[in-house]
């Protein structure tokens, strides 16, 4: 061994000591260590030793903290010595070769190092010309592809690093110019790399639809690549030759979500099918949202495969996270297609059966609802009394669950316009200027109104194991979702609020589900609220404000939409017909809630004093008093400063 060699081994040596040392649980070896690494980290050669460590053989830990040291030097350095340093393009090749060969837990922080360099070299600066056709050849010849070739070429790992590199086209490079050309870069992807992975794709389709769920894992894996490098290609632009296979990678993903079971979803292995079928649904949003003129001929098969998935929204009881995303996709896709030109005409017809038999089911209460209302309040609410629906839209995006979807997807059909209808005007004299002329209706008054009607409003007594009580949740929920619909229609506004919600405030006892429910509803419709029924609005918001414990069920969920509605209504000048009666019942909570509850009736009280001004002003020392006295109550006994001094002056 030569000097040269041996020196180069006890750097080495020193190098994998180090890393072992930021392991350690002591703070000052961890501490002693990282200045140990800086001080080494000034040697032009050092990303490729510690590229070495990690990408090498020896303990998985010490792997992990060397490529996590490498990701955040490459993270300081890039933009200065690293790039301009002489051995750069040899560490950047061998950071690509290392990436096809190591494991997954080092290729995730790896991959990291990886995505800096791409960004630089590849997208932003367009000096690696030879990183497509190196890796077009490294695809084709992975151990999937063509087993036998280079069974040390992971295709997983392989296309991984593709999927790193397609990234950063998932946005506009430069935003602010107006028809921004496709990329030369991603031009380059699409025809070297997608247009032959689409054969390859359908292929393991075939594979992965033949077998059952987890048991081609690889070749699962391999689709969610794909999807996921396909999204990002088509997120904003368009590359031409995609626009050839968009047909063949569209009928591969109809398959792949016509072949869900959401009746056995449950199932052990079924995980990566689901994220497959989670971002086929995400592609065909952005097809619609972006790409309309290419997707038009695949619309209706879109839309029907969506239509089919979100009628499973009658498991949704019985459905986790994944999957509920899933049936939210479907009901966001459909919304798109809604918005777009030929959107009427695929969807209208079927408007019912959608109402019927997937936004009703997902909008009902259900098992799950009843679960988290008890076990988790403010997971409770967030899901089922958003307060983000101000903006119904079908562009709207990361709804996230069923529900909020649902909700969405209804007051985007409530506010389409229907066929035409002959207006009373029009008939009244044959020789009348109207004659011939049509009004345009909307399907929320020709449809989704008169389905909502027909569900009463449940009888006194009536608990949430009660199909009514569920079924009326479901209606309360819609109300609230139709806000820009019932915006327009102020007489259908005042109806609905007099008969089928203020109603329920009276019922023995209060459902507190549907109570809940309506409070949210009020708040929502509190632009168009008429002011002749301010005195029963508050009301019946005070004495939800007030609402106990119903067997056994908590209502913070209660007092919290109730506080937020009057909220809600001062801030739209909205106002109580009597300010102090207000100011005493949420003075009177204050002090008999519990601490949730106080700092929720705080902030309103805070509303109400800035809403009400002068009108609350001579009231302010009541409140002041009756604040002051619930602190008071509130706060710990102060332990005796002095207990020997005070124990010895007691006469014995």
């Amino acid at each position: 061994m030569d000097i040269e060699t041996h020196a180069a081994a006890l750097a080495r040596d020193e190098l994998r000591r180090l890393l072992a040392a930021t392991l350690s649980p002591d703070k000052a070896s961890v501490d002693a260590a990282a200045a140990g690494l800086d001080a080494l980290s000034s040697d032009p050669r050092f990303p490729l030793a510690i590229l070495a460590v990690a990408a090498g053989d020896g303990d998985q830990g010490m792997r992990v903290a060397a490529a996590t040291y490498l990701k955040n030097f490459t993270r300081r350095n890039l933009e200065t010595r690293l790039c301009s340093s002489e051995v750069y393009k040899e560490f950047r090749d061998q950071l690509a070769q290392a990436l096809l060969r190591v494991e997954p837990a080092i290729l995730r922080v790896l991959i990291e190092v990886f995505r800096q360099v791409v960004e630089k070299d590849f997208v932003k600066d367009n000096l690696w010309p030879e990183l497509i056709p190196q890796l077009k050849l490294v695809i084709q010849s992975s151990n999937l592809i063509s087993p036998g070739q280079h069974p040390e070429c992971n295709t997983i790992n392989a296309l991984t690093v593709l999927q790193s590199v397609v990234r950063p086209f998932q946005y506009f490079l430069n935003p602010k110019v107006v028809k921004e050309p496709v990329p030369q870069q991603l031009e380059q992807i699409a025809a070297e790399i997608l247009v032959p992975l689409q054969v390859t794709f359908h292929h393991f389709s075939d594979k992965v639809l033949l077998s059952p769920d987890g048991t081609n894992l690889e070749y699962e894996q391999l689709l969610l690549i794909t999807c996921k490098c396909m999204y990002f290609t088509v997120r904003s632009y368009m590359p031409s030759r995609v626009k050839q296979i968009l047909p063949s990678f569209c009928k591969d993903m109809f398959r792949i979500l016509d072949s869900l079971n959401f009746n056995s979803l449950i199932e052990d292995g079924s995980t990566m099918k689901l994220k497959i079928a989670k971002r086929c649904l995400i592609i065909f949003c952005a097809l619609v949202t972006r790409h309309r003129k290419h997707t038009d001929n695949q619309m209706p098969h879109i839309v029907n495969c969506a239509i089919k998935i979100s009628k499973q929204s009658i498991h949704l009881s019985k459905l986790d996270s994944l999957p509920n995303r899933i049936v939210s996709l479907a009901f966001d896709v459909i919304s798109r297609v809604l918005e777009t030109g030929p959107g009427w005409r695929l969807v209208s017809p079927h408007f019912s059966s959608l109402l019927d038999s997937a936004i009703f089911p997902a909008l009902a209460l259900n098992e799950k609802d009843i679960e988290e209302w008890e076990e988790d309040t403010d997971e409770y609410m967030q899901k089922n009394l958003p307060s983000e629906l101000d903006d119904i839209s079908g562009w709207t995006e990361d709804l996230f669950t069923a529900r909020k979807s649902a909700i969405n997807l209804l007051g985007v059909i409530a506010l389409s316009k229907g066929p035409p209808v002959a207006s009373a005007a029009s008939k009244r004299k044959k020789g009348d200027k109207n004659k011939g002329k049509s009004e345009m209706s909307s399907i929320g008054e020709l449809l989704v109104t008169p389905f909502l009607s027909k569900f009463p409003i449940p009888s006194h007594g009536e608990d949430a194991s009660s199909v009514a009580v569920r079924n009326y949740f479901g209606v309360l929920m819609a109300y609230g979702g139709l806000q820009d619909f019932l915006t327009e229609k102020k007489d259908l506004t005042i109806t609905l609020i007099r008969n089928r919600i203020l109603p329920l405030y009276s019922l023995d006892p209060c459902s507190p589900y549907l109570i809940s429910t309506a409070n949210w509803v009020i708040g929502q419709l509190a632009i168009c609220l008429p002011e002749d029924m301010s005195s029963s609005i508050y009301e019946s918001l005070m004495k939800a404000l007030t609402m106990e414990y119903v067997e056994d069920i908590t209502c913070y969920p209660v007092c919290a939409s109730a506080s937020g509605a009057i909220a809600e209504l001062i801030e739209n000048s909205y106002v109580p017909p009597d300010w102090l009666i207000l100011l005493q019942v949420v003075l009177k909570r204050i002090s008999t809630g519990d601490e949730n509850e106080s700092a929720l009736l705080f902030k309103l009280l805070g509303t109400i004093v800035e809403g009400g001004q002068e009108k609350v002003l001579s009231h302010i020392p009541e409140i002041v008093s009756n604040i002051a006295s619930t602190v008071m109550e509130l706060l710990p006994p102060v332990p005796d400063p002095w207990p020997l001094l005070n124990r010895v002056s007691q006469p014995s």
